[in-house]
């Protein structure tokens, strides 16, 4: 069975970014989304399309055909006062280079990257920690299912439920990422994206 729109997928991927692979799933526990339906980079969707169980596939995708770029404008200024919890700025949070879940207008989540701290400022960086980069997948498809009504009412494992109404999908690590990876898609502003 070859991969069309409403088809289930399965597949096992590694996504190396400069050199390094950054994702990965495996065999037993394999990245599942119903095709067409917007869960995977729309650009990686396109070319696994017509592949069959036991295909195995390539692909680089530019930043434009990923992530997008980065944008100057999701980087922000924070009074510290924002993190805190109960009372008290969580100092132990604020560190260069840590990634903080932030929540956004919407109530949905994003990851947002710590850059400076200052006494009374920090500055984060709410891009998608793959935007600018050129992403290299290659992987396996290994199953191929039309979805059943009720997957394609209620989504592959019941993501359609949420009560934002974006959708999302299962990951191989069982949850949600706004904004995620492997063919991770998600919606930041939203926050119910897909992995």
């Amino acid at each position: 069975m070859k991969i069309t729109q409403n088809k289930v997928v399965e597949f096992c991927y590694e996504l190396e970014v400069d050199g390094q692979v950054v994702d990965h799933t495996t065999k037993e526990k394999p990245l599942d989304y119903i095709h067409g339906t917007g869960c995977i980079l729309p650009k990686l969707e396109a070319h696994i399309e017509g592949l069959e169980a036991g295909s195995r596939f390539d692909v680089t995708l530019s930043p434009a055909d990923g992530y997008g770029e980065v944008e100057s404008q999701r980087i922000i200024e924070l009074p510290k006062t924002a993190f805190e919890v109960n009372g008290e700025v969580r100092e132990d949070l604020l560190v260069p280079g840590n990634t903080i879940p932030m929540m956004n207008s919407m109530g949905g989540v994003i990851p947002g990257k710590v850059l400076e701290v200052s006494e009374a400022i920090v500055k984060m960086d709410l891009n998608h920690p793959m935007a600018g980069k050129t992403l290299h997948f290659t992987g396996e498809i290994l199953t191929v299912r039309d979805a059943t009504e009720k997957e394609l009412t209620e989504g592959l494992h019941g993501e359609y439920v949420h009560t934002c109404g974006c959708g999302g999908c299962h990951g191989h690590d069982g949850g949600c990422e706004g904004g995620c990876d492997g063919g991770h898609c998600g919606d930041s502003e939203c926050g119910c994206g897909c992995h």
